[in-house]
């Protein structure tokens, strides 16, 4: 077992010394991050801005290049040709068509024509544009519902210092984690927005962890000074919060280099979320509570009403 551990047991390291340099690059790389959302845009996908997808399987491995350039010759804007899953699968991806649907499926209607004795046409969506519009209306309004669903259960649950700490963190790792997308100008389609809000559950829930911790031993260790008592929460659930992310990303990675290209994308935010989950779980959410002025004593509903509890004289 203790070849297995990645972090040795009773570990002392002095996190909260580092807070300050982890607020201060944080910041930085949340506002650079908000920056190129703003200023250099994502890369959405049909999902978003309309278009459509058809998946084909040719005769024998397919010829991507050749592929691409008959689909120039058709004259229907910007297309998009990627291998995925087998040799002979091939994914296709044409821009909105300027005529409306007619005008779509006309652009579908020639490529079938095009392909009809070369490969068999086994998938085609057409997204609109009114629908793409209402699919990013519904994502922005999922994330939201998400975050405060969870800063009121943080609230109730423990106290204000947590749930702004925990929405804090999790903002911090949605604004990286759509930087990610930006400077590597992925595709983002609705799958993404399933990667966001996996991130946002994985983050929480380390982010509680250690949170429910610090709320134990702010009982247990009523004079401790909070700086220590947050080091000592934290390196208590170290290897919990290490072994959790280690095994997550071992299936991730696996996902990543054997999945194919249509759930790269996918993949690889949810291994970057993962990570900045977990360096944010570690390095970011304890040292919120001292700059919100938690108190010792009296930071914890439970804990006040379970001392009342061990005070009373037994029956």
């Amino acid at each position: 077992m203790k070849l297995l551990r990645l972090v040795p047991d009773n570990t002392k390291i002095r996190f909260m010394r580092f807070r300050t340099f982890s607020f201060p690059a944080a910041l930085i790389i949340a506002a650079i991050s908000l920056f190129l959302f703003s200023y250099v845009g994502l890369n959405y996908g049909i999902d978003f801005k309309g278009g459509t997808i058809i998946e084909m399987k040719t005769q024998g491995p397919a010829d991507v290049g050749a592929i691409r350039a008959q689909l120039g010759a058709l004259d229907v804007g910007a297309v998009q040709v990627q291998q995925f899953g087998q040799p002979d699968e091939v994914l296709v991806r044409i821009e909105q068509q300027d005529g409306g649907e007619q005008s779509q499926q006309a652009a579908v209607n020639q490529i079938r024509q095009m392909f009809e004795q070369t490969a068999e046409i086994r998938r085609v969506e057409i997204v609109g544009p009114s629908v793409s519009g209402e699919l990013a209306a519904a994502a922005s309004i999922a994330i939201l519902v998400a975050l405060v669903g969870i800063m009121i259960y943080v609230w109730i649950r423990f106290e204000w210092q947590f749930a702004v700490g925990a929405i804090l963190t999790t903002v911090n790792d949605v604004l990286v984690t759509v930087g990610l997308f930006v400077i590597l100008q992925l595709d983002f389609s609705l799958s993404s927005i399933a990667a966001v809000l996996t991130i946002i559950g994985y983050s929480l829930n380390d982010t509680v962890v250690v949170y429910d911790r610090i709320r134990e031993n702010l009982r247990k260790y009523k004079k401790m000074a909070l700086p220590d008592l947050l080091d000592l929460s934290i390196n208590e659930t170290l290897t919990r919060t290490t072994m959790t992310s280690v095994t997550t990303l071992l299936a991730l990675v696996a996902l990543y280099a054997f999945g194919g290209e249509v759930i790269q994308s996918f993949t690889l935010a949810m291994i970057f979320g993962i990570l900045i989950g977990t360096y944010s779980s570690i390095f970011l959410a304890a040292p919120f509570l001292i700059l919100f002025g938690l108190r010792q004593g009296g930071s914890d509903k439970d804990g006040e009403k379970a001392a009342r509890t061990d005070a009373a004289p037994a029956a």
